[in-house]
């Protein structure tokens, strides 16, 4: 074997190896939850499918500005950021809206709620077929729980809550609104507070450091929630 390929082996494999300890991969605490998390969740329909590895949440580098404690949403590659500090963030794999529904820009968190009811909006009533409230609980689209994202003082009627469809994770399919597992969500929601700032970054304008595009199993169809 050349000297050159040699080297060529141990420079891929020092890449690999700094990528493997760039990522650290979290398991969801459950001492986290509180006794109605535990007990909604336990009485969840949904099949509880695994999330990809590649949207697993995760503690990675960052790499942009923005500050730590606000939250950065990559729609075109599936993923929300957490900013920590020291150039850290905890990623996490999102659905997001079709390309036609989507939204973009900077907004706040204007209001956070634990287990929420669902209203849909009329588009979504007309759209969907379905009814005007749907109560709080497992099988809610809404799931355990939201984060109500405001923009220059008014309701921009997008959340980031939590889903009852986890076989969706990476994929692009929602009305608009972000989602995430409902264990993700948890973990997020008790990192945050009102006020917080949010900056979803434009379509085609992704900026993560790693590209999930990829085919995902299970997913795909005509979810519309």
């Amino acid at each position: 074997m050349s000297l050159k390929v040699t080297l060529g082996i141990l420079a891929t494999g020092l890449m690999l190896s700094g990528c493997m300890q760039a990522t650290t991969y979290e398991a969801t605490n459950t001492a986290n939850f509180k006794p109605r998390d535990k007990e909604l969740m336990a009485k969840s329909t949904f099949v509880k499918t695994p999330v990809a590895e590649p949207f697993r949440r995760a503690i990675v580098e960052y790499h942009r500005k923005e500050a730590p404690g606000s939250i950065v949403v990559d729609s075109d590659n599936h993923y929300l950021y957490y900013v920590m500090d020291g150039g850290k963030a905890i990623r996490y794999g999102i659905t997001v809206g079709e390309e036609a529904m989507a939204w973009s820009g900077i907004a706040k968190v204007g209001a956070m709620t634990e287990w929420p009811a669902w209203h849909p909006t009329p588009g979504e009533i007309s759209r969907l077929g379905v009814p005007s409230y749907v109560a709080p609980g497992p099988d809610n689209p809404m799931g355990s729980r939201a984060m109500y994202l405001y923009s220059g003082g008014k309701d921009t009627l997008f959340r980031i809550h939590g889903t009852n469809q986890p076989e969706y994770i990476g994929a692009s399919i929602s009305s608009g609104c972000i989602r995430m597992t409902n264990e993700d969500v948890i973990d997020l929601y008790n990192r945050v507070k009102l006020g917080t700032i949010v900056v979803v970054l434009e379509p085609k304008h992704g900026d993560s450091p790693f590209n999930s595009q990829m085919a995902l199993q299970g997913g795909g169809g005509n979810v519309t929630y």
